[in-house]
This record gives structure tokens, sequence and C-alpha cells, in this order.
């Protein structure tokens, strides 16, 4: 199996093309009468440039999923595996040397350094890691992601949809394994999240990007290549290649 140390290697993949591998994932909070499970025994993989949504009603763990996939929080039994390595047994400076070469991340709040401009901000990542960004591909991730024009911009002198866009490119310079997504429409009027969306999409068909999306909104989940829906800490149900009009159907199910 892959290491922590051999992170220059190119990311690896199961046989079956999986980048992500979560098995029997569950996370208990708490002890005993007090003890709330929000995740019991999830299973699942996402397969290299997939772009996966998962959805569930509040509480239904959808954002403990996403931690315990980024390492960001640990199982309470399980296992995860990116890019060949299982990560829920690594020290924290591996751990963390993992996330760096091979997870991105987006989040609702957009969380740039409010003095440094928008391309600084964008290769703030391989800053942080002592490395120089590719030119070439600096210029091609601002130009696709509109920034262009903006990048001597500090994030006070942007829309929220640019700031957005600022945090997707940052995502994307280090070319990670996998981005991982928490709710990035949420903080935007309808027409700036369409945008978000598109762009979003379009990372995982250019380049092949696999993106993991946590998101309560249809429209958003229904650009996903598979949806994964969530209810007291299980998947429930999974739909591919489906409109938001239906997401909302099962979500109302979901509710009810």
């Amino acid at each position: 199996m892959t290491t922590v140390e051999q992170e220059g290697a190119p990311a690896a993949a199961s046989p079956d093309g999986a980048v992500v591998v979560a098995r029997d994932l569950a996370r208990t909070y708490g002890e005993g009468a007090t003890a709330v499970e929000a995740l019991r025994g999830v299973s699942l993989d996402v397969k290299r440039g997939a772009l996966v949504a998962v959805m569930g009603p509040s509480g239904s763990g959808k954002s403990t999923l996403m931690h315990l996939l980024a390492g960001l929080d640990r199982p309470t039994a399980g296992t995860v595996t990116i890019a060949g390595t299982e990560i829920t047994g690594l020290v924290d400076a591996k751990l963390t040397r993992l996330r760096r070469k091979h997870i991105g991340f987006v989040f609702q709040f957009f969380n740039l350094l409010p003095m440094l401009t928008a391309e600084e901000n964008v290769v703030l990542p391989l800053s942080i890691a002592g490395e120089k960004p590719d030119e070439a591909w600096l210029s091609e991730l601002m130009e696709k992601t509109g920034l262009n024009e903006r990048g001597s911009h500090r994030p006070s002198e942007l829309s929220g949809g640019q700031q957005q866009r600022v945090a997707i490119a940052r995502a994307l310079v280090t070319r990670p394994t996998i981005l991982f997504a928490d709710e990035p429409t949420g903080n935007l009027d309808s027409k700036t999240g369409g945008e978000i969306l598109d762009l979003l999409r379009d990372s995982a068909d250019s380049y092949g990007q696999t993106i993991v999306m946590v998101t309560h909104e249809p429209r958003a989940a229904s650009i996903a290549d598979r949806i994964l829906f969530l209810a007291d800490g299980q998947i429930v149900q999974e739909l591919t290649d489906t409109t938001p009009a239906h997401v909302l159907d099962v979500m109302a199910g979901l509710h009810s």
C-alpha cells in the first residue's frame, strides 16, 4: 500500500478506479446515555473524475462523512483510503502532509486572507509548502475561473461569486486527488450559485477532477454524477442522471 512518504508519486487508485474508499465508517460523539451515532457503517467508493453529491436532512451525518473522508476528523470505527493510503491511522504530521498533497477544500464561507490579492490567495497552498506555482497552470486556472482581470484585487474588492472562484482556484492549484466542497453555493444568490456549479462541473469534465460536494440544494446536487442520500447516519438511497425536481422529491421523503 502506498505510504505518505511517496507523496511525489501519481495519485494511486484501486483496481476499480476509486481514489477514495471508505469502509464501514462509524462516528460516535459522547458516551453512555448521551452518545450520538453520527455515522453508522457507511461504505462508499469515489472514482477518479467523478462528481459526487451528498445530501440529507439536518443531522443526517453528511458533514461528519465529509470530515472523515477529508481526514479532518477520525472515525470511531472503519477506514478511509485516499490515493492508496489509509489515512485513519496516520499520525497528525503525516496526515497534514497527505492533505496538503492530495486534498483541496471549498467552503460555504470563502476563508480568503484579506491582506492578500486574489492571485496570492490562489497560490497560498503552494507558498505554505515552499513551492513555486507552475506559471502556465496558474494562468490557465485564473482564466478558467474568470479571474484574469481580478488577480491583483483583494477580497474586499471582489463580489461573493468572485471570492468563491478564488477559493475554487486555490483548491485546484495543487491539482489535488480530491476536492471537497462543503455547501459551495450556500452563501450566494441563485445566478452566481449557478455559475459556481458550472465551474465545478467543468472542473470534473475538463480536468478529471474528483469532487465530493455536500449540499442541501437540489439544483446543486443534480449536476453530480452520483447523489448519495444520508439519513440517520446511513446511506439510504443513491441517484444518477437526475433532475432537481426528483432530488426534491427524494428529500421530501426523507423528511417525512
